[in-house]
């Protein structure tokens, strides 16, 4: 029966290349020297999103892995090359493939609201990837395949080439720093309240009893005046942000007929 040993050294067969982008696309496993590995890379990057899923993102850690597949922690290094590589190919499964949204959008920006919002479900599902240190932009498959979506949508706007990508990674950045707002709903020190949680909108009532009169008294006319009509602290409106970018989007492609 196969076994796994130590690792072996080897020569890096993409000198340049940022780690993970080789095996992400690869469609056969690496050539190693040795017995046969008795798992492959997917069971391993399968293992470590079944502990982020439960446990977050640290629970992924290269012991955790191995002792989830029954290896030593050198013996993962036949399978990755390092934690960045184990955590670009982590990522990439964590989105998985986009799924068919906007197909039966009526409009171009009802598409790219269901892409927003197909996005947003993923981070829901899988907070850790809120975790993940994204260096660049999207390399690898799945992730790729959410722009590729995107960027289809955004061609029948009219929207093509260098600004149709700027386009769609706004519309990613958007998407991500509202799951970010989301997720910090959850956090009990937050001010910013989901209206469904009874704790969270009367801890918001507190701070906007506190602040009241201080904003008044100092020199915050604005503030205070929203604070007055209980519109801060404010719930993250979701479509708000993703709306204006559209807005934008929409005068490009008006700009580009004239």
């Amino acid at each position: 029966m196969p076994t796994d040993h130590e690792p072996r050294a080897r020569p890096d067969p993409s000198p340049g290349l940022p780690p993970g982008l080789v095996p992400a696309w690869a469609a056969a496993p690496r050539p190693r020297r040795g017995p046969k590995p008795a798992h492959t890379v997917a069971q391993v990057v399968a293992a470590a999103v079944e502990l982020a899923d439960a446990e977050g993102l640290a629970a992924a850690s290269l012991p955790n892995i191995a002792a989830a597949l029954g290896l030593t922690t050198n013996a993962l290094y036949r399978y990755v090359d390092s934690k960045d590589e184990l955590l670009v190919l982590l990522a990439d499964a964590g989105f998985g493939p986009p799924p068919p949204v906007g197909d039966d959008a009526p409009d171009w920006r009802a598409a790219v609201r269901a892409w927003a919002h197909a996005a947003l479900d993923r981070y829901r599902a899988r907070p850790w990837l809120l975790d993940v240190p994204f260096r660049g932009g999207p390399v690898t498959p799945h992730r790729l395949a959410w722009t590729e979506r995107l960027l289809a949508v955004l061609a029948t706007a009219g929207v093509s080439g260098a600004e149709a990508l700027g386009c769609a990674t706004l519309v990613a950045d958007v998407t991500r720093t509202t799951a970010e707002h989301l997720r910090a709903r959850t956090d009990p020190d937050a001010t910013d309240p989901d209206p469904t949680d009874a704790d969270a909108t009367g801890r918001a009532a507190d701070v906007r009893a506190f602040l009241r009169p201080l904003l008044a008294e100092r020199g915050y006319p604005h503030l205070a005046a929203l604070v007055d009509r209980g519109g801060f602290p404010a719930a993250t409106a979701v479509d708000f942000g993703l709306d204006r970018v559209l807005d934008g989007i929409a005068a490009l492609v008006a700009a580009s007929r004239a």
